[in-house]
């Protein structure tokens, strides 16, 4: 199959002020790419899944042409991102999470008037592809409102609207659902996959991932400007294991607890998330080097460590699991 985006050894580096007293500050080198390389076929919907500050949005900004690469280079289409550049614009569709592009003082439907003659749109066929991607994203009772008076979900709404308005080939979608409501967020989900059905390639960037479950073919994970792996959602999940994985809803779980559970047998890792910090009670995952079959070594544990179990599962691996398997780090950690 024909592959509709490539980079190769992509490497970006930001040069920022870091303060070191009210005075004196110094120039400090942040690698935001150090070689990242894949690929993504043509009608695929591939993901970039790491946290924050991965170098999600460099590699989007860097294939669409909005930043130049310091090293490796990128085909978008059959044409390369830096030497034919006006000839990528033509055949994408780019949204970014944190764009600014639009006109405050404008409302939503001549915002798009406006990028729809950018692209040379007929102003007939303007003025009904502006209205059928208004109604695609929800915002056509909303269309002629002042962009200034549009929340943050409405925005990415219209930012959505502007990705497919020329009816590009080729979309970068930069963490898509961020800042929407459930019923929302279903809806644009549901349009990117209906974006395939169509044919459409989709390159999207999220920290999400049931979102990455539920749409890519493909998922390379990225961590502090690498790729760590690529590969589909099942088969990395497959790293960790069917029955390595046990979830313990527990009360009182103190700090110390990865060091209170390092004598399980065959415990490889354990990591803790605290919604409650009055009654510390949250959650305990616990990954094992093979299936576990029987629970008492963990329960028993758990209870000489003070915690009060609510409920005890082994459940499917998650991407995020596959995340720390493969980084040492939780995805919000990076």
């Amino acid at each position: 199959m024909e592959e509709a985006i490539v980079a190769e050894g992509l490497v970006k580096v930001f040069y920022t002020k870091e303060r070191k007293s009210l005075f004196r500050s110094v120039k400090r080198r942040v690698e935001a790419l150090r070689g990242v390389s894949f690929s993504v076929r043509r009608g695929e919907i591939f993901g970039l899944l790491g946290p924050n500050g991965a170098g999600k949005t460099t590699t989007i900004k860097i294939l669409s042409t909005l930043l130049l690469p310091d090293a490796g280079e990128a085909w978008v289409n059959g044409f390369h991102v830096v030497k034919e550049a006006s000839r990528v614009r033509e055949c994408i569709g780019v949204s970014l999470y944190s764009d600014r592009g639009f006109y405050w003082k404008l409302t939503g439907r001549e915002n798009l008037r406006y990028f729809a003659y950018l692209y040379q749109m007929p102003r007939r066929e303007a003025e009904k592809r502006i209205n059928e991607v208004l109604k695609l994203v929800g915002l056509e009772n909303d269309a002629d409102r002042l962009v200034e008076e549009y929340s943050t979900g409405m925005k990415s709404k219209l930012n959505f609207a502007r990705a497919l308005l020329h009816d590009p080939p080729i979309l970068f979608l930069d963490e898509p659902t961020i800042g929407l409501d459930p019923a929302s967020a279903r809806r644009v989900r549901e349009l990117i996959l209906e974006m395939k059905r169509q044919g459409k390639t989709v390159l999207l960037t999220t920290h999400n991932m049931f979102e990455a479950e539920l749409l890519c073919d493909r998922v390379a994970i990225i961590n502090r400007g690498r790729i760590v792996a690529i590969n589909t959602p099942s088969e990395l999940k497959r790293r960790v294991g069917r029955n390595n994985v046990v979830e313990v809803e527990a009360l009182n779980i103190p700090p110390s607890a990865a060091e209170a559970l390092s004598s399980v047998r065959g415990l490889r890792r354990i990591y803790t998330r605290i919604r409650d910090p009055a009654s510390s009670m949250g959650e305990l995952r616990l990954i094992f080097e093979d299936g576990v079959d029987d629970l008492g070594d963990v329960l028993s544990a758990i209870s000489r460590a003070g915690m009060k179990v609510l409920s005890v599962k082994i459940v499917e691996p998650t991407l995020e699991d596959v995340f720390i398997e493969l980084t040492g780090e939780k995805l919000g950690e990076s």
